[in-house]
């Protein structure tokens, strides 16, 4: 008898449990249908990267000087520098530069401790490829000047959460009436439309 009231008693402390944990994840839900949307429409939306983001490196070929401190900086030993010592002028002649972006973490150590600053990080984050070896960027893919979402006239940049009002991180409660951070399409065509009445 004391066996059967003991497997009852587990019985029900289990399904109690099994209840407060539905309960707990029906909370989480119903927390979130009173929230605002907070997604960003990419890739016709895009938010404006941070001053000190960590994208694609940049690298500029007539400042290095072959010395492999980035190499030596990076924890994975990743930028390759091929270069010829010329014995008469006692000075190392850049070949080829490379980095390989699929095995990169963007720590940025080689940036930082580059003595004459011909690697930049840029806020370009848009390195994916249906092939892995195209990630492997040379010295003319690394010489290539950055992408800004600023300057893409098919793109609205953004530089906070778009249907956030400014400032705003926390989508509870808000009014309906608050405004959002970006500009609604019918904003954008109707700033487009005066200004093209301007020029003309």
């Amino acid at each position: 008898m004391l066996k059967f009231l003991k497997q009852v008693t587990d019985y029900l402390k289990e399904t109690r449990d099994a209840a407060k944990y539905i309960g707990q994840g029906l909370a989480v839900t119903f927390d979130h249908m009173q929230r605002r949307p907070v997604t960003v429409q990419y890739p016709y939306e895009k938010l404006i990267p941070s001053e000190r983001f960590r994208g694609r490196i940049h690298f500029e070929f007539d400042k290095c000087i072959s010395c492999e401190v980035c190499v030596r900086v990076c924890p994975i030993n990743l930028p390759v520098v091929d270069y010829e010592y010329n014995k008469e002028t006692k000075k190392k002649k850049l070949n080829s530069y490379s980095i390989d972006f699929g095995v990169c973490i963007f720590c940025g150590n080689c940036v930082e401790y580059c003595p004459t600053n011909c690697l930049s990080m840029t806020e370009e984050y848009e390195l994916s490829t249906y092939d892995r070896h195209e990630l492997n960027y040379d010295s003319v893919a690394l010489g290539r000047l950055p992408y800004k979402v600023t300057e893409d006239p098919m793109v609205t940049p953004l530089r906070e959460l778009a249907y956030l009002p400014k400032g705003t991180i926390d989508p509870h409660n808000l009014p309906a009436t608050a405004r959002r951070a970006g500009q609604r399409p019918e904003e954008i065509l109707e700033k487009m439309e005066k200004e093209g009445a301007g020029k003309s």
